[in-house]
């Protein structure tokens, strides 16, 4: 497992000697991807490499050294240009709504521009499934969840490794017994989440994750986040570990990066939310997101305690669900769950009643990306019956697609050509699908790609950028996840995540954007989200290939080009890229 190319070098911006754990082969040897086993080359062999060690940030107009691209101090190895603590203390932001939490991108000029390092004694992650029970623990080497939640099963020290034992603030025994409970709750003991309709889960305040973890095998999907807040590095823990969709994120002031209707459920366990206050506005973009007859669950102590001021909670809690039409289904044990009845006669009640504003009707239908909470109540435009279960919902034709103009032919076109693609991206990568977990979709339109991903044991973020068509309510129907963005700045996720980024004619979009939306800069977010021997495929425009063609080895990339068919039967080159694996000492 372990294995890493080696910078020897002080640390004043001289030129770097590396010598490095490289994959077998290479392509004067044939295939760079015919083997995923790094070897380690001794001294004597030490490659030399022209990339500097100096903390350099973003200047216009943008240079890169002949160099290469330089690379960032070893202490930058958890770098999130978006959730930067020392820049937020910076900013006057609403404390008391949280604001702080939420993404917070500093200006290009103070944004770095080098190459984020991996932590000391990197080590490859372990493959799914066993990195959902452990995980190197150089590779997230942080104690504090192990100190504070420790007892409470989240994640205790196992020698070299983290060992996450299944728990979490509120199931203790473990997160199968607490998803028998839940379904339990919601069926009168009659069934699962699954038999319930279940499919799609929002998971508020994630901790390490678990919840989604043991939601799997019901064929459930989960969208997980959490802040960069005291609790650090819960995202980093679920991303090391292989659970899908997991990112940095907070409900404070502006709605979450996803459709309307997107969840059978929105989950809360301890998630440290005041969805009492300010007038039940949190509350409202709960209801945003929950599809008709989709659940709320809230375990916490205002749904079981009878001290301190919990009890005001609850009663603040049970009016505002009141005026949003919800019911109380079942409340037990630690837990409340209530259903959003789409019960529209009834909303427009209450509104007559100034109970509650009902928001317009367009305002569904716009990518929910930056927009501020709104204080109404959405009536979700999405009435249609879904598929039971993921694997028909993969393969349904999503109704919401027809209103933008996506049509069955069209949507039954791209699942074949991508089934396809897929194939060949296989055979060209040239390794076995159990190196590959944590995928993204830089640009996955209605979900085609990670639809033909199912089949292999990954999961895959699709982003759907913001300024392009909003299909990612139809990605969201298909039964995958994933969030809007906008690749003129950083995702909210930790450095070294992804095994495998796919852009498929995104960076070309944003070519007219300027500064901070240039080739060099998405190039350099790809590197800090790609991990070591990770893969980034690139499919776009003659001109943007070329140029990543030249820039690759200044990113110390390897490259192999690749021609393949596109959506209209002609021939365009692809890159194959991977990312070396190298680390500073």
């Amino acid at each position: 497992m372990r294995g890493y190319n080696v910078f020897g070098a002080t640390r004043s911006g001289k030129t770097i000697l590396v010598a490095l754990f490289l994959t077998v082969g290479s392509f004067y040897a044939g295939s760079l991807f015919g083997n995923n086993e790094p070897i380690y080359l001794s001294q004597s062999a030490l490659f030399k490499f022209q990339n500097k060690i100096n903390l350099t940030h973003r200047v216009s107009p943008l240079v890169i050294p002949e160099t290469g691209m330089n690379v960032c101090p070893l202490k930058f190895n958890e770098y999130l240009p978006c959730h930067n603590v020392t820049y937020v203390h910076q900013l006057s932001l609403n404390v008391s709504r949280r604001e702080e939490l939420e993404r917070h991108c500093p200006p290009l000029e103070q944004r770095l521009f080098c190459l984020v390092p991996p932590p000391k004694d990197y080590k490859i992650p372990l493959k799914w499934p066993t990195s959902r029970d452990f995980v190197w623990r150089s590779n997230v080497n942080h104690t504090h969840l192990a100190q504070v939640n420790g007892g409470q099963s989240w994640v205790q020290e196992h020698g070299e490794f983290w060992w996450f034992p299944g728990g979490g603030t509120h199931f203790k025994h473990g997160a199968s017994e607490y998803i028998q409970r839940l379904g339990g709750m919601v069926t009168n003991e009659t069934g699962d989440l699954s038999s319930a309709g279940v499919v799609q889960v929002l998971d508020v305040g994630c901790g390490v994750a678990s919840f989604a973890a043991y939601l799997l095998p019901l064929g459930i999907q989960t969208m997980s986040f959490a802040p960069n807040d005291a609790h650090e590095n819960q995202i980093q823990f679920a991303l090391e570990r292989g659970i899908g969709g997991a990112m940095i994120s907070a409900v404070a002031t502006k709605q979450l990066p996803y459709p309307s209707a997107s969840f059978e459920m929105v989950h809360c366990s301890r998630c440290r939310v005041d969805w009492h206050a300010n007038d039940g506005i949190l509350l409202k973009e709960v209801h945003r997101l929950l599809r008709p007859n989709g659940y709320f669950v809230y375990t916490s102590p205002p749904a079981y305690r009878n001290d301190k001021e919990y009890p005001m909670i609850w009663d603040k809690l049970v009016s505002l669900t009141n005026s949003m039409c919800w019911k109380l289904v079942s409340r037990k044990v630690q837990t409340a769950i209530w259903i959003k009845e789409e019960n529209v006669e009834c909303l427009k009640k209450k509104a007559e009643l100034k109970a509650i504003s009902l928001c317009d009707v367009e305002d569904a239908l716009k990518p929910s990306w930056q927009v501020p909470l709104r204080d109404c109540v959405q009536i979700s435009g999405h009435t249609e019956k879904r598929p039971s279960s993921l694997a028909e919902r993969l393969s349904t034709y999503p109704e919401t697609l027809r209103n933008i103009g996506i049509s069955e032919d069209e949507y039954a076109s791209d699942t074949v050509f991508w089934r396809e693609q897929v194939k060949q991206y296989w055979r060209f990568m040239n390794v076995n699908e159990s190196e590959v977990r944590n995928v993204m979709d830089m640009n996955a339109f209605i979900g085609g790609f990670a639809s033909a991903m199912n089949s292999s044991p990954v999961w895959v973020m699709n982003v759907v950028p913001a300024t392009m068509n909003e299909t990612l309510s139809g990605v969201f129907e298909r039964g995958l996840t994933g969030a809007f963005h906008d690749w003129c700045e950083p995702f909210s996720t930790y450095p070294l995540t992804y095994d495998l980024l796919h852009a498929n004619h995104v960076i070309s979009h944003y070519q007219s954007r300027g500064d901070g939306c240039l080739v060099e800069d998405i190039m350099l977010e790809m590197d800090r989200m790609i991990r070591p021997q990770g893969f980034i495929i690139i499919r776009d425009e003659e001109p943007i290939i070329s140029r990543i063609r030249d820039l690759a080895p200044k990113y110390l990339w390897e490259v192999e080009t690749h021609q393949l068919e596109n959506k209209f039967k002609k021939t365009e080159t692809v890159l194959f890229c991977r990312k070396r694996f190298w680390a500073i000492i």
